[in-house]
């Protein structure tokens, strides 16, 4: 398949998958970016890999931004006088309390490990375990136990006391 067909294919789908995994809508196109750009220069063995393949890809793009804005983060924190204060972005009434949900479907998402964002992320998107086992690097069999456990973890610290998480 070339290129811009597997591009239109998968773009919008791995576009969200990596703006909900690091909350971060311009990190999760430049991470989409890079992923295509390392496709067209190392391609999987097949086409029948190239969806978990791009995820994977991504994830590991991801992991690697993220780790690097918390690097900067820190370094911002050790000198906040340097920083420049740019204005406050809008706050309307309507939208306070769905801003408020993200949030917090965002804090508790990055409190899960790696393997658990990621599988939780990718079932949304609606993988198959197969792809998803394949992805994170785990069998097939193991793929709905991980599922259940990241959904009880998700849902604890979103503190649903019992509610069902997805």
């Amino acid at each position: 398949m070339r290129l811009e067909e597997l591009f239109a294919r998968h773009r919008e789908e791995l576009f969200r998958y990596v703006a909900r995994y690091t909350g971060d809508a311009d990190l999760a196109e430049d991470v989409v970016q890079d992923v295509f750009v390392r496709l067209a220069e190392k391609p999987p063995r097949s086409d029948r890999e190239i969806r978990g393949w791009l995820y994977r890809v991504a994830t590991t793009i991801a992991i690697d931004s993220l780790r690097g804005t918390k690097r900067r983060l820190s370094l911002v924190q050790q000198r906040p006088a340097d920083v420049p204060i740019a204005d406050p972005a809008p706050d309307p009434a309507e939208t306070a309390e769905r801003e408020d949900l993200r949030r917090r479907v965002r804090a508790a998402l990055a409190e899960l490990n790696d393997k658990d964002r990621a599988v939780l992320l990718m079932r949304e998107e609606g993988f198959a375990h197969r792809e998803i086992a394949e992805a994170v690097g785990t069998t097939t069999k193991s793929v709905g136990t991980m599922i259940a456990r990241a959904l009880d973890k998700l849902a604890q610290r979103l503190d649903l006391d019992g509610e069902v998480a997805g």
